[in-house]
């Protein structure tokens, strides 16, 4: 069995969050610069079976897509590129970043550890990813 991949992708930091094998606990794994994910992705694939990439989709509160489409859908078609026989599959990705600012506050962080974005960008994947999870399964 593999697990599952979500990927809460940005401008110019990446959230990554991972199931374990069984695909029943979702957990943070780490931000990367999204000018490395790609070879950070190959490197995790290479160590672990992949049975699933989940790539956020950002869109505007009457559904239509939001502007920073323009700079994630060239990340999934590469994405699809550098690894054909893993399917990519998109999640409504609305609110994770407030759902995870929330979460942090609320696990009584620190002001400071609270104005991390690349903590949001990982609680955000690992939002994104339980929700795929409890719809799914």
């Amino acid at each position: 069995m593999g697990r599952i991949v979500a990927i809460d992708y940005g401008q110019k930091r990446t959230g990554v969050a991972v199931t374990d094998e069984l695909k029943i606990i979702a957990t943070g794994l780490t931000t990367v610069p999204s000018a490395e994910v790609l070879d950070f992705l190959r490197d995790y694939v290479n160590k672990n079976t992949v049975d699933c990439f989940i790539v956020g989709e950002p869109k505007q509160m009457n559904y239509t897509a939001s502007e920073s489409s323009v700079f994630i859908e060239p990340f999934v078609r590469a994405l699809k590129a550098a690894f054909p026989a893993i399917p990519v599959e998109r999640v409504d990705e609305r609110f994770t970043s407030l759902l995870a600012t929330r979460a942090i506050r609320e696990a009584g962080l620190k002001k400071k550890d609270r104005q991390d974005k690349a903590l949001v960008d990982t609680v955000s994947a690992t939002i994104m990813l339980q929700s795929y999870m409890e719809k799914k399964w």
